[in-house]
């Protein structure tokens, strides 16, 4: 529950965020509400076909195929996750000036109102989309169903409320702040993701164990306990990992850790210049 509360809050942060930059640099527009509103709620449409149609397909899926099947949703989620990461941590300031620069051309007439409606639309799609992969990938990894809904209403909530308070003014709050904390969360839940669906993809022989335990700590630390719930939501903790969960978890840290700071410096480097 709390793995998929941290993924729906940050997207719904994100999502509320540029909703407010664009009310906030359009303020005095008629009709800027209904717009937006408009753009969310076929974005968010999108993504509910996008549900349907994961749902489906999982459901037409038995044995060794829902095994694969569930694997593929795991590494879309953990590469999804990683984009989101990388992505943020380089072009998010950017994003914001982007956002603030159409807005205030729509409240001059410079761009069509209609404008708003398609960035609001996109931005609610493409955090729509990531947030029903991130859904089926938890699902996928073996979570309560009822579990993840109240982590999903949770994570929407709060999400939600937070962007309204900064909005709003009424706490100091940099997003800098949150999205760093969050991404190092991410970061973590995107390794247990792939260390899950190499399990997965190991169960059925697609891929070698290199070692069935690699070490056994559920004597003092049981997955199934309250600790270990916890350290398996957040980090993806396992009591008895195999060697290529490991591995995978290790790699996947390392991977996501070097482009973040490769392209971010990369970035740097151009804008100095």
């Amino acid at each position: 529950m709390l793995s998929i509360t941290v993924i729906i809050f940050r997207e719904m942060l994100e999502m509320a965020l540029i909703v407010s930059v664009l009310l906030a640099a359009t303020k005095g527009t008629i009709g800027r509400r209904r717009w937006i509103g408009g753009g969310v709620a076929l974005g968010l449409l999108g993504s509910a076909v996008l549900a349907y149609f994961t749902e489906a397909l999982s459901g037409a899926m038995e044995g060794k195929a829902q095994e694969v099947f569930n694997a593929c949703v795991l590494f879309l989620a953990s590469a999804m996750i990683a984009w989101t990461v990388i992505w943020m941590r380089v072009h998010g300031r950017q994003m914001t000036e982007n956002l603030k620069r159409i807005g205030k051309a729509v409240a001059a007439n410079e761009e069509p109102i209609h404008t708003l409606a398609v960035v609001a639309g996109l931005a609610a799609l493409r955090e729509g989309s990531e947030m029903v992969l991130f859904t089926f990938g938890t699902l996928a990894s073996g979570q309560n169903v009822w579990q993840t809904a109240a982590g999903c209403a949770l994570g929407i909530l709060s999400g939600v409320l937070t962007a309204a308070v900064l909005y709003l003014g009424l706490i100091k709050i940099s997003p800098k702040n949150i999205f760093f904390v969050t991404s190092v969360l991410l970061i973590f839940l995107a390794a247990g993701m792939v260390s899950q669906a190499l399990s997965l993809l190991a169960s059925v022989g697609l891929v070698p164990e290199l070692n069935p335990v690699l070490w056994d700590t559920s004597a003092w630390l049981p997955e199934n306990g309250v600790a270990g719930r916890f350290l398996h939501a957040l980090l993806g903790y396992a009591e008895k990992p195999s060697g290529i969960q490991i591995a995978g978890y290790v790699l996947t840290l390392v991977i996501i850790v070097a482009l973040s700071r490769g392209i971010q410096q990369r970035t740097s480097s151009k804008e100095k210049k």
